[in-house]
């Protein structure tokens, strides 16, 4: 690639201020003026719609990444947990955190058909044992 024809793709505000002035033209015209594209081996030009798009999302606060919601050992949370030999079921901090829930947080258990409901205990509750 050519130092004429590389371009840094634009990102954040910098990129929905220009696609707003480009609503007149096309998508791929839009991500080839806003530096979404590359040029190939053969010396054509490779328009980058996906890249574009994420990068639309993005600018619009709309985290693509699920890097957030891994826990300290980079695993991401399945929303899926078994019985454990003891009889135990653990939740992870993962979800305990993505719920804001607090140590010393207390809740009252409600079972049902196949399910179980944690109902949060508040100060109100907790006079009534």
């Amino acid at each position: 690639m050519t130092a004429e024809t590389e371009t840094v793709p634009l990102t954040g505000k910098a990129l929905l201020q220009k696609v707003k002035e480009l609503q007149h033209l096309s998508r791929r015209e839009k991500a080839r003026q806003c530096g979404y594209c590359s040029v190939t081996k053969s010396n054509q030009t490779r328009v980058n719609i996906g890249d574009f798009l994420n990068a639309i999302i993005e600018a619009k606060g709309i985290p693509l990444s699920p890097e957030r919601n891994k826990d300290g050992r980079g695993r991401e949370p399945t929303y899926r947990v078994s019985v454990h030999r003891n009889g135990q079921i653990v939740i992870g901090s993962t979800y305990t955190l993505e719920m804001g829930l607090n140590p010393g947080d207390e809740f009252e258990i409600r079972l049902g058909y196949k399910h179980i409901h944690l109902i949060p205990v508040t100060e109100d509750d907790a006079g009534e044992d």
